[in-house]
Parts: C-alpha cells; sequence; structure tokens
C-alpha cells in the first residue's frame, strides 16, 4: 500500500490520539504515527512529520482538542488558562503557515463562546469542532479543484511547486485538486514537478503521489523550470501556499517566486491554490510575512552519505519566498477565483465567505 491509500490526517476517536502519514520517510516507506503527547504532536508539526497549511491546520485542531481533553480543571477560568497555554504552545510550531493559527483560534474561538457550559461539555464541542475543520477541508479541496478544471482543457501540460498535494492536506491537495478531478474524468493531463529545496517535497511528496495515482508525472530539478516552459510543455503553473496577504502577495515553498517569474516570461498562467483559511486580513503585504530559516544541515548533509559543502561555508536556508501579487495571474479559493486587482476582489471573497457562514 501507499501513502495515498491512508488519510493525511485523522482523529482516532477510540483511542483518543492525532494519526498522521510521517511524511519524513516518505518515499521510502509509509509510516502511520499515533500521538497523544502535546511535545509529540509539536514535534510532528515542527520536523514535518505532517505539513502543508490545511493538513497543519487539521493537526492542530485535534491537537488542541487532545491538550483540552486532558486538562485537569472543572473551573472555566483554570481550563481556559491552561488551554490557552496549550494554544501558544502549539502555535510557537511552525510561523509561516496561517492555517495553523487560524485552526487554533477557532478552536479557541468555540471555547469562549462556550464558557457557561461545563468543562466536559466545552471539550465535547471541541472534538465536535475539529472533526468539521477535517470534514470541511475536504470539501474545500474539491471546490478548489472544480473552479481550477474550470480554466484547463484535456491533454495540457501543468507543472507545480513543491507538494500542495493530498498529503499536504485531507484529500485532494488545493494545487493538485484540479490534477486530481482530471484524472477522475479522463483530461490526460501531463504534469511537471520541480523537486522543490530544501526538503525535496516536490521530489519526494508530489511526484510520489501523483506517480502512484496514475497520473502521467515527470519530475524535474528547481533550475529546469524555464526549459520546460521554452519546449512548451507547460500550460498552466497550479502551487499551494501557506499565506496571502491582502494585497494578492502570497508566501509559498522557497523557489516559487522564480517560477512565477518564468512563467511571465513565457505568458503561461500562474495560479495560486488557496482556501480562504489561508487569507490573512492582518498581513497588508508580502513584506508582513515571516519567513521560517531552516537549519543549515538540510542543504549541506541531509541527502547525502557525506557532507557535501565545505566545513563552515555560510548557509542561507529559507523555507519560502514571497511571490508578488505582479505574477499571480488569479487566486483559486472554494468560493471562487480571485483576479486583479487583490486589493479589492480578496476583501469581496472574504465578505462572500462570511455571508456564507452567517448563514
Amino acid at each position: 500500500m501507499s501513502s495515498i491509500d491512508f488519510e493525511t490526517v485523522a482523529l482516532d476517536e477510540a483511542a483518543d490520539e492525532l494519526v498522521i502519514i510521517d511524511q519524513t520517510q516518505l518515499p521510502y516507506r509509509t509510516e502511520i504515527l499515533r500521538l497523544k503527547d502535546q511535545k509529540d504532536i509539536w514535534d510532528a508539526i515542527y520536523l514535518l512529520k505532517v505539513r502543508g497549511a490545511p493538513a497543519i491546520g487539521v493537526a492542530a485542531a485535534i491537537g488542541i482538542y487532545l491538550a483540552a481533553k486532558d486538562i485537569k480543571a472543572t473551573d472555566f477560568n483554570d481550563f481556559y488558562a491552561q488551554f490557552k497555554k496549550a494554544k501558544e504552545y502549539l502555535a510557537s510550531a511552525r510561523p509561516t503557515a496561517v492555517n495553523l493559527f487560524w485552526a487554533l483560534d477557532r478552536m479557541d474561538k468555540k471555547v469562549l463562546e462556550n464558557k457557561e457550559k461545563p468543562v466536559a461539555g466545552i471539550v465535547a464541542l471541541l472534538k465536535t469542532e475539529a472533526a468539521a475543520i477535517r470534514e470541511e477541508d475536504i470539501e474545500v479541496c474539491r471546490n478548489i479543484g472544480e473552479y481550477g478544471l474550470s480554466l484547463l482543457k484535456p491533454g495540457m501540460g501543468l507543472l507545480t511547486h513543491c507538494n500542495a498535494g493530498q498529503l499536504a492536506t485531507v484529500k485532494y491537495g488545493t494545487a493538485t485538486a484540479p490534477m486530481y478531478l482530471g484524472l477522475e474524468r479522463g483530461y490526460g493531463f501531463k504534469v511537471f514537478c520541480d523537486e522543490t529545496r530544501p526538503l525535496l517535497q516536490g521530489a519526494r511528496l508530489t511526484a510520489y503521489e501523483l506517480h502512484a495515482s496514475g497520473m502521467d508525472t515527470t519530475l524535474i530539478c528547481d533550475n529546469m523550470a524555464p526549459t520546460v516552459m521554452r519546449n512548451g510543455w507547460v500550460d498552466a503553473v497550479f502551487v499551494g501556499c501557506d499565506r496571502v496577504a491582502m494585497n494578492g502577495d502570497a508566501a509559498n515553498k522557497i523557489g516559487t517566486s522564480y517560477v512565477a517569474m518564468a512563467a511571465r516570461h513565457y505568458n503561461i498562467p500562474f495560479y495560486i491554490c488557496a482556501p480562504t483559511s489561508t487569507i490573512d486580513p492582518a498581513c497588508a503585504s508580502g513584506k508582513n510575512i515571516h519567513i521560517e530559516e531552516r537549519p543549515a544541515e538540510e542543504v549541506t548533509e541531509m541527502w547525502y552519505k557525506e557532507r557535501m559543502a565545505p566545513e563552515g561555508v555560510k548557509v542561507f536556508n529559507p523555507a519560502f519566498d514571497v511571490t508578488d501579487a505582479e505574477f499571480i495571474t488569479a487566486i483559486i479559493t472554494e468560493y471562487g477565483i480571485v483576479a486583479p486587482p487583490y486589493g479589492e476582489s480578496l476583501k469581496n471573497i472574504l465578505a462572500k465567505k462570511q455571508g456564507d457562514e452567517n448563514g
């Protein structure tokens, strides 16, 4: 069995455990982790055992529910003080993916809305909310897939960077959702996957899951993207993202901005696939997005039997970069396709979401 035969993130209700695929072990082996302890859940998020903005959000929601379940308190104020501490701890695991904070804030809101209830009742509601966040992720990704597929024709060549696939969500993925729906409907897409430094998620994860699904998949190194574009093999680029600023700037795995600029040069549409939970109303522009830096060893040693770089050499290893809004053709959300000017269109799509939530 491959990883696509398992759910990326789930709650084992009988055992009260967060169940994830350890993505650091792919594609070599499929290892299922069952986590209860908050330190283990924090490590899983920080060490990218669970990764991808939507999957991180679902994992955080389940994680904070498990933390709440273990709180020994009958008084709300005591319970909430311990809940806030657990929330802040999980939030410290990753700084860039806004879904982490979005999911934790949503769980926090559920607590405050029900502070008059007994603690046991609040915990039960948190379990229900975590399950709802997970199920909504599946529906969100499918909707993104439908909107994305509406922009495509059978037989097209597509390029994606990093992993915004099923492994980054509960199902379908974001950037890969149009590809999976196209596969179901016989579109015959040809997909190019950038290997994606520094952790090679494109090679280890995207190429793995798309190939395992039966899709026509070709792996390329990051610096080959302009060549396949110049050859006429790419008709559209689909990537995910970890945060969208209100001016349309988007943070995604390092190298995404380079792909966007190459796509602009070759007149290829470049699409960001983003759940509305990834749009940050508090973030004015990409300049306000904190970019996570990873350990130097991920570049110099991680993929080699012996150290590849000379001892003592300095290493700059940002995990993400920001693609300026001017290079983004459109942002595809579960509520529709957002086009420039993003300052207005992003506000409109969030208002549409708010209206839907308010019924």
